[in-house]
């Protein structure tokens, strides 16, 4: 009768932490790239299929199954292109780095406590 009285324990709990939505280029350019990747993967299994039954099909769509992966994958590169050019126009995201320089804040408390013991020398 113990286990009755304690309060059930939720299996699952769920955390809001949402991500924040994709800009709409990038968005659009990875949208693009999905839908133009699983044509050409389409495009691989029809060609394998047609050239293992010996249609007259295989080599035609081999051929343009091969210039779809191109295609493809520069379209998988236009959606890192994009995310990159969309970030340089509105703003990095603020995640400090190596080579990130300090803060306008840092700066003035560097110069103020380099300019304070010179004036205080005088």
């Amino acid at each position: 009768m113990e286990h009755e009285a304690r309060p059930a324990r939720q299996l699952w709990v769920e955390e809001e932490r949402g991500r924040r939505r994709m800009p709409d280029p990038v968005r659009n350019a990875a949208v693009r790239a999905v839908m133009i990747t699983s044509v050409t993967l389409i495009q691989a299994v029809v060609a394998f299929f047609s050239t293992v039954a010996g249609s007259w099909l295989g080599f035609p769509v081999t051929i343009t199954a091969v210039a779809s992966t191109v295609v493809a994958t520069w379209s998988v590169l236009d959606v890192w292109i994009t995310r990159q050019v969309w970030r340089q126009r509105n703003g990095v995201v603020s995640e400090p780095s190596s080579t990130a320089r300090p803060s306008i804040r840092t700066r003035r408390e560097e110069s103020r406590a380099e300019t304070t013991p010179l004036s205080e020398a005088a």
